[in-house]
Order: structure tokens, then sequence, then C-alpha cells
């Protein structure tokens, strides 16, 4: 039957996911949950996985009902490119002071105007602030790998975020320019939007964890 997918949210053409939620409304629930879920992944592309299936309220909206979304951001830290984490990770070698990008990421965390790391080309919408409650670097042997989970996103912000942080890993840019930056800024006075592929969805928040991830 025709079914219309609504999904917990957009993200950038190159960009990856790995903990998308999308729902339909089908005329009668399925008997077999497991069943559907291996129907599902014999007719969609390589590409695409159904990792789960389960029953959910009519007036479920997963976009609506969010509470929290977390990203990750890829770095390969080595001299040459891998031919394994091209697809999932940016190429960025040289110098990079870890401690100062360590210090602005923390400065990241709270309610913030993000006007500064949003797309110029993005539609309106009723305020730019948001709420950040991680955002930490962690590195992975030659990954470097930023986290960031807030209550909604702009635009190119998690994207922009990590092209200001390599400037500021660089010396391009002080720390302390970052909270100049969180004060809605215009947008150019934030660095450049790293590129695509090296983002992820990692997962999609229903319910406020009992806990506050504990921030570096």
């Amino acid at each position: 039957e025709p079914v219309r997918v609504r999904g917990a949210g957009r993200t950038d053409a190159g960009v990856h996911a790995s903990g998308q939620v999308a729902a339909v409304r089908v005329a009668r629930p399925p008997d077999d949950l497991d069943r559907l879920r291996a129907s599902l992944n014999a007719l969609l592309p390589t590409s695409i996985v159904v990792a789960e299936v389960a029953l959910a309220d009519d007036a479920f909206d997963p976009r609506r009902a969010a509470v929290r979304r977390c990203y990750e951001y890829r770095i390969w830290r080595a001299p040459a490119p891998s031919p394994f984490w091209r697809r999932y990770a940016w190429h960025v070698w040289g110098p990079l002071d870890m401690g100062a990008m360590d210090a602005a990421g923390r400065m990241v965390v709270g309610q913030h105007d993000f006007r500064a790391f949003r797309a110029s080309d993005a539609d309106p919408v009723r305020t730019t602030v948001r709420r950040v409650f991680e955002s930490r670097f962690e590195t992975r042997d030659a990954l470097l790998v930023y986290r960031i989970e807030a209550n909604a996103f702009l635009k190119h912000m998690v994207r922009t975020l990590v092209g200001t942080l390599v400037e500021i890993g660089r010396g391009q840019r002080a720390v302390e320019s970052m909270a100049e930056l969180l004060a809605g800024a215009p947008r150019g006075a934030a660095g450049p939007t790293a590129p695509p592929h090296g983002l992820v969805l990692k997962h999609v928040r229903y319910d406020e964890p009992a806990t506050e991830p504990s921030t570096p």
C-alpha cells in the first residue's frame, strides 16, 4: 500500500546516519515485526538498512517528538588519506592544538545563539538559539571524533562548528573568539563549513536521559 515516510530530520547531501528514525502509518499492524524488517532489507538498496521495527502510537511524529539529537564528525588524522575512511572522514593533516580545540568545544555546551554557524541559504526559522548538552572530542586511533548532542540543530551548524574548531586548532583564530560567535555573530564571522561526508547522525532521543553527560 502507498505510505508516507516521516523522518526524524533532514541531513545535508553527503551526510550519513546510523541512527535515523522514520515512521509510516499502515492500514493493519504487521503480525511479525522481525519478518517485516527482513523483508524491507531485502527490498532496499544496500546503502540503507532497517535496524529495528517497532509499533508506535498513531500520533507519533519522529521529528516533533524528538527531544535530543546526537551527531559525530570524523576527522582522519594521518599523513596519507585512508581508502577505507575516505567516504566517512575529512582528511586533515598538519599540527592541531587539541588543547585549544577542547577548550573551544567545551564553550559550545549550554544555550547559545548559533546564528554564526547557520547556512546563509537556510530557510527562515523562528529562533537560532539552541541548547547543547554535549560537545567534546575523542581520539580513536587515527580518527579525531567530534561528538555533539543538542535539542535541535540549524542547517550546517555542526559542519560549521567543526570548520571553526579546526581553524582554532591551526592557530588561525583564538579560543576566545568562540564566545563572540556564540553570542549571535553573523555567519561570516565563523569558519568554513566542513565537508559533509565526515558527519553522521548517531541517534535521536525521545526521552530525557536520567543524568546529563559529563563534559571534559
